[in-house]
């Protein structure tokens, strides 16, 4: 695949597990209905999507994310690729909390927010802040990124394992093994290293890892077996293999030539995952009341949210991109 077309590639899944992650953080049903049993219809209806599909989205990121660090990498470029992660992940995961913080602080003292906020007055000191910015406190969906900065941070450790095909193969398994047995690792999540390891792995053994085609097929029919046999059973791996597979599914069997050139709208993706998070608890909790609750409505959200919020993104982005250049640039990663 000619390097262009590996990148578009990048773009369209990156878009693609965005708009996703929407859907996995909009449900609405008692917000909207209460708990009643029209409310139970809607809630399953919502999760169908959000706990299937939906759930293959940070996994995703976690897969993209581990093959771009390790794709040609060596000892010598580890400097330079912490370098451009300190400016794309680090810097604006620290900002988001901070402005997630400072929303929280403000709506929490308005009278006509405090209501929606629903966390009662947030204290404004020091340590408040650097507990926010350190443990997303007010911005729980980046503990994605908390783990994303640990597993680069941990290059120098992973590498010299996942480097050699034995060691690889030993160290995956152990992972495998914490998960089926219900470990835990310190800091790290283990199902979080183990798409970023695996991912990690395919791109260091490089052009000895010849992929058939068909191998994608294989593994997006494994997809729902792996998961509807861990619900029956509760076995927590087969929840793993099932979003590893259908990431990596997805990944062989689309095409990188047949994919159009990605619109600029889908290019802001780090923005978008920022922003989403606030939009769609102001935008639920907004519309619980001030729109009728009928069980349509709810579900006309949560369908509506991802284009609802992508739109708002996209609007706020050209914004920022001519006026506040360079807070756009801190905001996004500088994608």
């Amino acid at each position: 695949m000619q390097e262009e077309q590996f990148r578009r590639k990048v773009t369209w899944f990156s878009f693609g597990f965005s708009l996703l992650v929407i859907w996995v953080h909009s449900y609405n049903a008692e917000l909207y209905l209460g708990k009643t049993p029209t409310m139970e219809l809607v809630y399953r209806l919502e999760h169908f999507w959000g706990d299937g599909i939906g759930q293959i989205a940070v996994p995703g990121f976690f897969m993209i994310s581990g093959y771009l660090f390790y794709r040609d990498f060596s000892w010598k470029k580890l400097g330079e690729k912490w370098q451009r992660r300190i400016r794309s992940v680090l810097t604006p995961y620290i900002l988001w909390n901070f402005l997630y913080y400072l929303g929280y602080v403000t709506a929490s003292r308005l009278p006509w927010l405090c209501d929606v906020v629903g966390k009662g007055v947030i204290p404004l000191d020091l340590y408040t802040a650097v507990d926010a910015v350190i443990n997303y406190t007010y911005n729980y969906v980046f503990w994605y990124l908390f783990q994303l900065i640990l597993l680069i941070l941990s290059a120098p450790l992973l590498y010299p394992v996942l480097r050699r095909p034995w060691s690889r193969g030993v160290f995956l398994l152990f992972l495998w093994w914490v998960v089926a047995a219900g470990k835990t690792l310190p800091l790290v999540n283990a199902d979080a290293l183990i798409y970023y390891a695996s991912s990690a792995s395919v791109a260091l053994a490089g052009k000895r890892m010849e992929i058939n085609p068909k191998c994608g097929l294989i593994f997006l029919a494994a997809a729902p077996f792996a998961y509807y046999f861990g619900l029956r059973t509760g076995f927590v791996p087969c929840f793993v293999l099932c979003r590893l597979a259908a990431v990596a599914g997805l990944w062989i069997v689309v095409p990188g030539d047949c994919l159009p050139e990605a619109r600029e709208f889908m290019k802001g993706n780090f923005f978008l995952y920022g922003v989403h998070f606030a939009l769609v608890r102001f935008i639920n909790k907004a519309g619980a009341r001030l729109l009728p609750a009928y069980p349509a409505v709810p579900l006309g959200m949560y369908l509506a949210m991802p284009f609802l919020v992508l739109a708002i993104a996209t609007v706020s982005g050209k914004f920022l991109r001519r006026y506040m250049p360079a807070v756009w640039i801190l905001l996004s990663g500088g994608r």
